[in-house]
C-alpha cells in the first residue's frame, strides 16, 4: 500500500529521535493508534493511556490496544482512560501515526504486529536497551526507570499539565517497573513524590497492582514452588534457580497472579539468576529472567529471542521444559 505523507511531517526515516521530533509527529498526526504489549504490565499500559489521554485532549482520534489477552488485567481497570482501549480485533489497519510504548521488538505486538505495515508512520516509545528499534522513528532513553518515565520528558518539553488522572498512569508504571522503588537512580523519589503532589492515592496504586491476590494464588504459588530446582553451577558457579508454571497450575487465577511469582523465585539467596518458565495455551512458553547484580540477562534473553533491561528480561520459545532449562544454562555459561 501507498501512503501519502503529508509536508508538515518530518521526513521517516527508521532513525533515533529525540524528543522535538518525536512531539512535532504527535502534534501534527490526524489519527494514532498506540500499542502496548502483550501480557500488559503496568509500565505500558500506563504508558499508552496517558499519551492517548494527551492526545484525545488535543483533539486528535486514538486508540490504544494490545494483542493479548483478550481483556485488560483487572489491577489495571482503574486506571484513568480505560475508555480508550479496544479490542485487539478493532483496532484499525490504517491510521496516520501508530505509536509503540514498551515494546522492545516486534514480536512484543503478538497478533497485532502487522498493524505496523499499513501506518503512516511509527514511533517507538520505550526505555529497553535491548529495544530493536523497528520503528521508522525511535525514541529510546536507555537511562528512564520505566517508559512513564520517558513520557514524563516528553509531556514537559510538550507543555502537558501533568494532572492527577495522568499521574496515576504514570505513578503505575514506575512504581512496577522500579520493583516498588527497590531499583532506583537519583531523580527516581523526586519523580514519585511530583506525580504524588497531584493528589493520587499512590498506597492504593501499589496494592493494587503488586500486593492483591485471590486466595487461589496460594494453592497455585504452593504447587509452583514446589517445582522450584537449583542449579548451583550455572552462571558461572554464581547460581541458577528456576521454576516451572504448566497451564494445569493456573486455572482461573489472572495474568497478575503469574507474573508476580518471579518476584518469590528471585529471593534465592544461592543464585544469581532466577527464571520461571511459564507455559501458554498455545504450547509456547513464556520465560522470566532477574538477576540481581553480576549478570546482564537482557543479552541472555536477546541471545534467545528476546530482550529487556539488565537485571530483567525475558522471551518466548517453543520447546519442552527441560530443552528450555538446558538451552537457558548452556546461555548462561
Amino acid at each position: 500500500m501507498t501512503h501519502t505523507q503529508r509536508t508538515s511531517l518530518p521526513e521517516l526515516d527508521r532513525d533515533e529521535v529525540h524528543l522535538p521530533r518525536a512531539i512535532a509527529v504527535l502534534e501534527n498526526a490526524t489519527s494514532v493508534t498506540v500499542l502496548c504489549h502483550v501480557q500488559p504490565d503496568a509500565d505500558t499500559i500506563g504508558s499508552g493511556l496517558a499519551l492517548a489521554l494527551v492526545l484525545e485532549r488535543k483533539g486528535i482520534p486514538v486508540q490504544v490496544a494490545f494483542g493479548a489477552p483478550d481483556e485488560l488485567p483487572e489491577s489495571m481497570r482503574e486506571f484513568p482512560g480505560t475508555h480508550l482501549l479496544v479490542p485487539a480485533g478493532q483496532v484499525r489497519r490504517n491510521v496516520d501515526l501508530l505509536v509503540t510504548v514498551d515494546c522492545g521488538s516486534v514480536g512484543r505486538l503478538g497478533r497485532l504486529a502487522d498493524r505496523l505495515e499499513d501506518a503512516g508512520g511509527t514511533l517507538v516509545i520505550d526505555h529497553h536497551r535491548s529495544n530493536t528499534r523497528f520503528g521508522q522513528m525511535n525514541l529510546i532513553d536507555e537511562s528512564a526507570e520505566s517508559t512513564t518515565a520517558v513520557v514524563v520528558k516528553m509531556f514537559d518539553l510538550w507543555g502537558v499539565d501533568i494532572d492527577a488522572d495522568l499521574a496515576h498512569c504514570l505513578y503505575a508504571g514506575l512504581v512496577t517497573d522500579t520493583g516498588s522503588f527497590r531499583w532506583v537512580q537519583p531523580g527516581t523519589h523526586a519523580l514519585a513524590e511530583r506525580l504524588l503532589a497531584t493528589g493520587i492515592d499512590g498506597a492504593r496504586i501499589a496494592r493494587s497492582l503488586l500486593d492483591t491476590h485471590p486466595f487461589g494464588w496460594l494453592p497455585m504459588l504452593s504447587e509452583v514452588l514446589a517445582s522450584a530446582t537449583l542449579v548451583p553451577s550455572a552462571a558461572g558457579g554464581r547460581g541458577l534457580v528456576y521454576a516451572v508454571i504448566r497451564q494445569a497450575d493456573v486455572g482461573d487465577l489472572r495474568s497478575e497472579e503469574i507474573e508476580s511469582v518471579i518476584d518469590i523465585v528471585r529471593t534465592t539467596s544461592e543464585a544469581e539468576v532466577a527464571a520461571v518458565l511459564k507455559e501458554s495455551a498455545d504450547g509456547s512458553w513464556a520465560v522470566s529472567l532477574r538477576s540481581k547484580s553480576h549478570v546482564d540477562v537482557s543479552l541472555v534473553a536477546g541471545y534467545l529471542g528476546g530482550g529487556g533491561h539488565r537485571f530483567a528480561a525475558g522471551y518466548t520459545v517453543t520447546a519442552t521444559a527441560s530443552e528450555i532449562v538446558t538451552s537457558l544454562v548452556d546461555s548462561l555459561g
